[in-house]
C-alpha cells in the first residue's frame, strides 16, 4: 500500500471500530442494567416467597396446635423475632433496620415481614440474602467475557472489511501510479526526440528531409497521446453524422506514413465505400488505436493489410501476436498485452467503448509471432 491507501485503510478501520466499540459498550451497558433490575426484581419475589411459606407454616402450626420447625432455605438466611426483636429462632446475618420493609445494606438484601400475625410468639419474620450480588457478579463476569471476544471478532472483521473495502481503491491508485509512469514514459520518447532533432536541425542549419521526419513523427506522437488522454479524461459533446468510413481509414494511413516508413512497414489496402452513421473523433479514434497499435506490435518489414466494406472493418498484421490467455482482458482498460511497444493499456479499451455504444460487434484472432487480425462488424 502506497502512503494514501494506507491512511484511508487506517482511517476506515479506525472510525469502524470507534463506532462499533461505541455500539458494543451501550449495548453491553443497556443489558447490564437490565439484567441488574431483572435480578433485583427476582431476588425480592423470591425473599417475599420465602417470607410467606414462613408465615404460612407458622400460622397453620398454630391453628393445628403442632410443633413449628424452621426449615433451611439455600442461599437465604431466615431469622424469626418476638415483639421486643429479640431472636426466637433462626440466624441473623447483619443487625435488622425495623423501619424498612426491604432494604439493602453491604451487600445484603433484608426483608422485613409482618405476615406471622404475632402467632407462636412471632412477631417478625426476617429474610436475609447475599444471592443478589453474588448473581450481579456472574452477570459483570459474562458479559466482559462477551464484550473480549465481540471486540475481537469486530477487530478481525474490521480488518477484513475494510481490506474489502479499499481494494478497489488500492487497485486504481495502483493503476493510476502505473499511468502516470508508462504517461511520463510515452512523453520522454517524442519529446526527446523533438528536442535532438531541432539541435541538429540548428547546428546544420539546413534542410534536412530525415531530421523533418523526425520532428513530424514526434509531433504526431505528442498529438496521439494527447488526443487519447482527452478522449479518455474528458466527457467531449460530438453529434453523429453519417461518413465515408474508408475515407477516414485513408486519412489516418496517410497520417502514420512516416511512421510507418520509419519501421520500413508495407500497408496494403481494399477499401469499399463503407456508410456509417458515427462522431468523426470516434470514427478517427476508431481506426487510429487499431492501425496504431498494428505498427506498434509489427515487426520491422512487416505488411499490414486493411480492408473496409459496407458491413465491416478489418485490420491484420504479422506482427508479434497476441496470447491465447489474453485475449479475454484485451479490452480491459491498461491492461496490455505486451510491453514490446509500449503505451498505455487504453487503445483497445476506447476501441471496444465506441463499438458498444454503437453496437458494433468486435471479433479478434490472434497467434503468438504469427499475427493479430481485428475485424469490426457494423
Amino acid at each position: 500500500m502506497n502512503k494514501i491507501t494506507k491512511k484511508s485503510f487506517y482511517s476506515f478501520l479506525a472510525l469502524y471500530l470507534i463506532s462499533s466499540f461505541i455500539f458494543l459498550s451501550l449495548t453491553a451497558y443497556w443489558f447490564y442494567t437490565s439484567q441488574v433490575a431483572m435480578e433485583k426484581s427476582t431476588n425480592f419475589y423470591k425473599m417475599n416467597h420465602i417470607a410467606d411459606v414462613v408465615s404460612s407454616e407458622i400460622i397453620h402450626a398454630a391453628m393445628n396446635n403442632t410443633k413449628f420447625e424452621l426449615k433451611p432455605f439455600d442461599k437465604t438466611a431466615v431469622a424469626l423475632l418476638n415483639k421486643d426483636e429479640l431472636l426466637i429462632d433462626g440466624v441473623l446475618v447483619q443487625k435488622v433496620d425495623f423501619s424498612k420493609d426491604f432494604y439493602m445494606n453491604d451487600m445484603i438484601f433484608t426483608l422485613v415481614s409482618k405476615r406471622s400475625g404475632g402467632h407462636l410468639g412471632i412477631e417478625y419474620i426476617i429474610v436475609q440474602s447475599d444471592e443478589y450480588f453474588k448473581n450481579i457478579t456472574k452477570i459483570k463476569n459474562k458479559i466482559a467475557y462477551a464484550v473480549v471476544i465481540t471486540a475481537i471478532l469486530i477487530i478481525m472483521i474490521a480488518v477484513f472489511l475494510s481490506y474489502i473495502f479499499l481494494k478497489p481503491i488500492k487497485d486504481k491508485m495502483q493503476e493510476i501510479e502505473e499511468f502516470v509512469k508508462d504517461t511520463t514514459h510515452e512523453l520522454n520518447t517524442p519529446i526527446t526526440a523533438l528536442m535532438m532533432s531541432l539541435s541538429r536541425l540548428k547546428q546544420k542549419q539546413s534542410y534536412d528531409e530525415k531530421i523533418l521526419n523526425n520532428l513530424s513523427i514526434s509531433t504526431k506522437q505528442l498529438h496521439d497521446i494527447y488526443a487519447t488522454l482527452s478522449y479518455v479524461s474528458f466527457d467531449t459533446k460530438e453529434s453523429d453524422e453519417t461518413l465515408n468510413f474508408s475515407t477516414i481509414v485513408q486519412e489516418q494511413i496517410e497520417y502514420v506514413k512516416e511512421l510507418s516508413k520509419k519501421k520500413h512497414l508495407t500497408i496494403t489496402t481494399n477499401l469499399q465505400p463503407t456508410i456509417i452513421t458515427i462522431a468523426p473523433t470516434k470514427a478517427k479514434m476508431l481506426i487510429s488505436n487499431l492501425l496504431g497499435n498494428a505498427i506498434k506490435y509489427s515487426h520491422q518489414n512487416g505488411t499490414i493489410a486493411i480492408t473496409t466494406t459496407p458491413e465491416y472493418m478489418s485490420i491484420e498484421d504479422n506482427g508479434i501476436g497476441i496470447e491465447k490467455e489474453k485475449l479475454k482482458t484485451i479490452f480491459t482498460r491498461y491492461v496490455r498485452a505486451s510491453s514490446y511497444g509500449g503505451g498505455f493499456g487504453i487503445g483497445l479499451s476506447i476501441v471496444k467503448q465506441i463499438a458498444q455504444e454503437y453496437n458494433y460487434k468486435i471479433e479478434i484472432d490472434s497467434k503468438v509471432e504469427v499475427g493479430t487480425k481485428i475485424t469490426i462488424y457494423f
